[in-house]
């Protein structure tokens, strides 16, 4: 699919420059710019990725890990 959007003048710059030294085509570097802004800002999948290395881990007993898992999920912003 082709789009036409704006963008300021420096980010513009960085992408192209970013794109050149990985010999990418700028399509590439902004598909995959928009794939992981997506990836990160889209409340179900994060959710069902949480949720899958959660089932992929199992159940843990160690009291120490599930206490310091508290802690840092407390602190975090969701």
């Amino acid at each position: 699919m082709k789009t036409a959007v704006s963008i300021p003048d420096d980010i513009f710059e960085r992408a192209e420059r970013l794109a050149s030294q990985g010999r990418r085509s700028r399509s590439e570097v902004y598909a995959a710019a928009l794939g992981e802004y997506l990836a990160r800002h889209a409340r179900d999948e994060v959710t069902d990725a949480m949720n899958r290395v959660c089932g992929d881990a199992g159940e843990n007993d160690d009291a120490f890990l599930a206490a310091a898992g508290r802690r840092v999920l407390a602190d975090t912003e969701w």
